[in-house]
């Protein structure tokens, strides 16, 4: 029987990571975080208590067993710990990287009150990383049904979503607007973030289910949600199309030339390779000076982006101080090591361009920290007479983003008042047979939040379709509670055709 684990006969330190040196870097797109090593993970594995009753789980919003498959890389089973990630996370090697697990799962860690909490993250990469390299897969017995499935957006929500829904039977085709799937996984995450390989891998998987993806259509323009249910003839429908519409500061000079929200820099880097140009045909024309508003997981991808695309100076204006910036601190650092200059507490009130329609200069004002607003934080407050000139020929507006208002503009779907798509409890919209979730729900959220949101929509489509299993199970004949022979909890109703 084993040594039960107490915080005094763990290892007491965190087993750190490899990364590329910042000088070499800020140079390339390759992966900053080279990840663990077998032995490394291991090590790492040990320093978990494997509680009987585990926080952590509570922290993740899909529900991992944690100290299940941490338990069996100490045990040298990864194959055994990936089967048992997989079982409710269909990205470990995608979240293991691009997760705040500080806020989530490492957040809730026992170990984290006396010591650094365990490294569920890089554990969770690790294992899919190695199950990607020796092409593990989780494919369970599917039994096909007579169910079309349609699901809009191949981001994290849709493929959590079409998994589920393949996995029970359905024929699933996942559409995607742009010309590659993975949505914001590919086009908003740089490669040193989440290399494009680790993205075709997960998707790949997906194929494997029988999911079809369909690119270069957009829903809404060449078809409608409507015309979905009605005359392409899907049973149920998802909607997963994020949050991508970016939002914009409106001060004056805000439409000058060399003024572009994070959103576009990212794609046309990310997704349409700009950063090959000219051996592919998307130009992106970048500043010498390069101020990026915002202090976001956004704002500091494109910091680091326009750092090696060849800018010379990077900078950050965020209006509150480093203890209040929302980006993960392992970002921040990172920025912080290749050479972003930061200017905490600090507000542009204006774009200043140079009498040619051209950036030239970002007016700011220094700002302090007041009482706090709604969200929880200080509120900044303007310093009278603190205005000044911070010289820059671009300025990239990373401040968050607002509902995709294509599928709200032509459907019938009942939106909220932020324009957002309005849910019940198990994220069915106004339309019969229509779900939602993700960040065109909730407004901008983390890839797990949004995997977590695909998979409960999925249930709650299983049930429209009468796939899911009776919460009771009956013996053949009982017939108590009935009505027609059909139990309450498989109750449904179907769409009749007048001719």
């Amino acid at each position: 029987m084993a040594k039960k684990r107490t915080i005094r006969s763990i290892p007491q330190q965190r087993t750190p990571v490899r990364e590329q040196d910042p000088r070499v870097r800020r140079a390339n797109f390759a992966e900053v975080n080279l990840g663990y090593n077998e032995a490394e993970a291991k090590l790492e594995s040990q320093r978990c208590l494997l509680c009987p009753d585990p926080t952590c789980i509570g922290g993740c919003p899909v529900g991992i067993d944690i100290p299940g498959f941490i338990g069996r890389i100490t045990e040298g089973d990864i194959r055994g710990a990936y089967d048992v990630l997989a079982r409710t996370n269909l990205l470990p090697a995608v979240c293991g990287r691009v997760c705040p697990q500080e806020n989530q799962c490492e957040g809730k860690c026992v170990v984290g009150d006396a010591l650094e909490p365990v490294a569920i993250g890089r554990l969770e990469r690790f294992a899919g990383d190695r199950a990607i390299a020796e092409g593990w897969a989780r494919r369970p017995h599917i039994e096909p049904n007579r169910f079309r499935v349609g699901v809009v957006g191949s981001g994290p929500a849709g493929m959590a979503c079409a998994a589920d829904m393949a996995k029970a039977g359905c024929d699933v085709t996942v559409y995607e607007a742009f010309h590659l799937p993975g949505g914001v996984l590919r086009y908003g995450i740089p490669d040193f973030r989440l290399p494009n390989e680790v993205v075709d891998a997960e998707i790949d998987a997906l194929r494997r289910l029988g999911v079809r993806f369909e690119c270069n259509t957009l829903v809404g323009r060449l078809f409608t949600i409507e015309q979905m249910i009605g005359e392409l003839g899907y049973h149920a429908v998802f909607i997963g199309t994020g949050a991508g519409y970016p939002a914009m500061l409106g001060i004056p000079g805000d439409s000058l030339n060399g003024v572009l929200s994070a959103n576009e820099l990212l794609t046309r880097c990310n997704l349409m390779r700009a950063r090959d140009f000219p051996a592919v045909d998307t130009p992106l024309p970048l500043g010498r000076h390069v101020a990026v508003v915002g202090a976001g997981n956004t704002a500091m991808d494109a910091m680091r982006v326009a750092l090696r695309l060849g800018a010379e100076q990077v900078s950050c204006i965020y209006r509150r101080s480093r203890a209040e910036c929302p980006a993960r601190a392992e970002e921040v650092h990172h920025a912080e090591q290749e050479g972003i200059e930061f200017h905490w507490l600090t507000a542009p009130v204006e774009v200043l361009g140079d009498g040619k329609g051209n950036v030239r200069a970002l007016r700011c004002q220094t700002m302090i920290l007041g009482e706090p607003d709604r969200s929880g934080r200080a509120r900044p407050v303007p310093v009278p007479g603190s205005e000044h000139d911070i010289e820059v020929d671009q300025v990239v507006f990373a401040i968050g983003t607002n509902a995709n208002p294509i599928i709200g503009q032509t459907s019938g779907l009942a939106l909220d008042k932020r324009g957002y798509i309005a849910v019940d409890a198990d994220l069915a919209t106004s339309l019969a047979g229509v779900y939602a979730g993700g960040d065109i729900v909730t407004g901008a959220a983390t890839v797990i939040e949004a995997m977590g949101a695909g998979r409960r929509a999925a249930r709650g489509m299983k049930d429209y379709l009468g796939l899911s299993e009776p919460a009771t199970p009956r013996l053949p004949g009982d017939l108590s509670g009935t009505l027609f022979g059909i139990a309450p909890e498989q109750k449904n109703f179907v769409r009749l055709r007048v001719a």
